[in-house]
């Protein structure tokens, strides 16, 4: 599925900045369209459902808890 967001591109001293207006997402490149690919990689990334690379070990603890 694809989807279209809006960018506000502008220079930051030696760089390019695209920040997204719909979600708070920017990135940034040496020219516009670097900037604006870069953005568009963060922004599949951030939409991106997070994976666990490591399974979590759960175990169960038992306290006793005192009537005061």
């Amino acid at each position: 599925m694809k989807q279209t967001y809006t960018a506000h591109v502008f220079r930051e001293e030696a760089w390019v900045v695209a920040q997204c207006i719909e979600v708070d997402v920017a990135s940034q490149g040496r020219t516009e369209d670097e900037a604006l690919t870069n953005l568009s990689d963060a922004l599949e990334l951030h939409f991106t459902p997070p994976c666990a690379t490591i399974t979590p070990k759960l175990r169960k603890v038992e306290i006793q808890l005192r009537a005061a």
